[in-house]
Protein backbone atom coordinates (compact mmCIF):
# COMPACT_ATOMS: atom_id res chain seq x y z
CA UNK A 1 0.00 0.00 0.00
CA UNK A 2 2.39 2.64 -1.00
CA UNK A 3 -0.19 4.76 -2.85
CA UNK A 4 0.21 7.14 0.10
CA UNK A 5 3.33 6.88 1.81
CA UNK A 6 2.00 9.06 4.89
CA UNK A 7 -1.04 7.34 4.97
CA UNK A 8 1.19 4.12 4.70
CA UNK A 9 3.51 4.36 7.29
CA UNK A 10 0.51 6.33 9.52
CA UNK A 11 -1.24 2.71 9.21
CA UNK A 12 2.01 0.75 9.54
CA UNK A 13 2.69 2.09 12.77
CA UNK A 14 -0.47 1.98 14.35
CA UNK A 15 -0.54 -1.62 13.10
CA UNK A 16 2.50 -2.57 15.02
CA UNK A 17 1.27 -0.23 17.98
CA UNK A 18 -1.72 -2.00 18.11
CA UNK A 19 -0.37 -5.26 19.48
CA UNK A 20 1.26 -3.99 22.68
CA UNK A 21 -0.86 -0.43 23.00
CA UNK A 22 0.84 0.85 26.47
CA UNK A 23 4.25 0.34 24.95
CA UNK A 24 5.85 3.75 24.32
CA UNK A 25 7.93 4.29 20.64
CA UNK A 26 10.45 6.57 19.37
CA UNK A 27 10.83 8.07 16.54
CA UNK A 28 13.96 7.01 15.64
CA UNK A 29 12.67 3.35 16.07
CA UNK A 30 9.61 4.02 14.43
CA UNK A 31 11.29 5.33 11.42
CA UNK A 32 14.23 2.40 11.35
CA UNK A 33 11.20 0.08 11.41
CA UNK A 34 9.99 1.94 8.13
CA UNK A 35 12.79 2.84 6.59
CA UNK A 36 12.48 6.95 6.65
CA UNK A 37 13.80 9.35 8.46
CA UNK A 38 12.71 10.56 12.23
CA UNK A 39 11.28 13.68 10.63
CA UNK A 40 9.04 12.18 8.52
CA UNK A 41 7.97 10.14 11.46
CA UNK A 42 7.26 12.99 13.74
CA UNK A 43 5.12 14.87 11.37
CA UNK A 44 3.19 12.24 9.87
CA UNK A 45 2.70 10.74 14.08
CA UNK A 46 2.08 14.63 14.76
CA UNK A 47 -0.85 14.86 12.26
CA UNK A 48 -2.29 11.80 14.31
CA UNK A 49 -1.47 13.28 17.93
CA UNK A 50 -3.81 15.89 16.88
CA UNK A 51 -6.99 14.46 16.14
CA UNK A 52 -6.12 12.35 19.81
CA UNK A 53 -5.41 9.27 17.71
CA UNK A 54 -1.64 9.41 19.52
CA UNK A 55 -0.18 10.54 23.01
CA UNK A 56 3.29 11.54 22.65
CA UNK A 57 5.83 12.38 25.88
CA UNK A 58 9.03 14.39 25.31
CA UNK A 59 12.68 13.18 27.38
CA UNK A 60 14.70 10.61 27.59
CA UNK A 61 11.84 7.92 27.80
CA UNK A 62 9.63 9.31 25.65
CA UNK A 63 8.10 8.63 22.83
CA UNK A 64 4.87 7.94 20.74
CA UNK A 65 1.87 5.71 22.60
CA UNK A 66 -1.83 5.04 21.14
CA UNK A 67 -4.14 7.77 22.86
CA UNK A 68 -7.25 5.07 22.80
CA UNK A 69 -7.99 1.47 22.39
CA UNK A 70 -6.71 -0.24 19.29
CA UNK A 71 -10.04 -1.63 18.34
CA UNK A 72 -11.80 2.17 18.99
CA UNK A 73 -9.45 3.66 16.11
CA UNK A 74 -10.60 2.96 12.57
CA UNK A 75 -8.98 3.06 9.25
CA UNK A 76 -11.40 6.53 8.77
CA UNK A 77 -9.98 8.03 11.55
CA UNK A 78 -6.16 7.96 10.43
CA UNK A 79 -6.99 8.74 7.14
CA UNK A 80 -8.92 12.15 7.83
CA UNK A 81 -6.52 12.74 10.31
CA UNK A 82 -3.96 13.02 7.21
CA UNK A 83 -6.13 15.90 6.14
CA UNK A 84 -5.22 14.24 2.40
CA UNK A 85 -7.79 12.55 -0.12
CA UNK A 86 -6.97 9.76 -2.53
CA UNK A 87 -9.89 10.56 -4.56
CA UNK A 88 -8.82 14.16 -6.44
CA UNK A 89 -11.47 16.40 -5.58
CA UNK A 90 -12.99 18.65 -8.58
CA UNK A 91 -12.40 21.76 -6.40
CA UNK A 92 -11.02 24.55 -8.45
CA UNK A 93 -10.42 28.04 -7.79
CA UNK A 94 -12.40 29.78 -10.64
CA UNK A 95 -15.80 29.15 -12.28
CA UNK A 96 -15.18 27.79 -15.79
CA UNK A 97 -16.86 30.03 -18.36
CA UNK A 98 -17.81 27.50 -20.71
CA UNK A 99 -21.45 26.06 -20.05
CA UNK A 100 -20.46 22.45 -20.95
CA UNK A 101 -17.06 22.84 -18.60
CA UNK A 102 -19.09 24.19 -15.83
CA UNK A 103 -21.95 21.38 -16.07
CA UNK A 104 -19.29 18.51 -16.60
CA UNK A 105 -17.30 20.03 -13.49
CA UNK A 106 -20.13 19.80 -11.56
CA UNK A 107 -21.37 16.12 -12.22
CA UNK A 108 -17.58 15.15 -12.29
CA UNK A 109 -17.50 17.07 -8.82
CA UNK A 110 -20.58 15.26 -7.61
CA UNK A 111 -19.04 11.49 -8.61
CA UNK A 112 -16.05 12.37 -7.03
CA UNK A 113 -17.17 13.85 -3.33
CA UNK A 114 -19.51 10.07 -3.47
CA UNK A 115 -16.92 8.35 -4.20
CA UNK A 116 -14.66 9.69 -1.26
CA UNK A 117 -17.35 9.29 1.06
CA UNK A 118 -18.04 5.92 0.22
CA UNK A 119 -13.93 5.09 0.83
CA UNK A 120 -14.61 6.89 4.30
CA UNK A 121 -17.47 5.03 5.18
CA UNK A 122 -15.83 1.62 4.16
CA UNK A 123 -12.16 2.85 5.99
CA UNK A 124 -14.56 3.34 9.09
CA UNK A 125 -15.87 -0.16 9.09
CA UNK A 126 -12.03 -1.69 10.14
CA UNK A 127 -10.12 -1.13 13.38
CA UNK A 128 -6.99 -1.08 13.61
CA UNK A 129 -6.73 -4.38 15.72
CA UNK A 130 -7.88 -5.96 12.95
CA UNK A 131 -4.95 -5.25 10.52
CA UNK A 132 -2.18 -6.44 13.29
Amino acid sequence: MKRNSRLSLALHTLGHMASDPNRVRTSSDIAEHAGTNPVVVRRVLGKLREAGLLTSEKGHAGGWRLARQPQDITLADVYLALDERMVATGETSEAPACSVEHALHKRVSTVLEDIEASLVKRLSETSISEVR
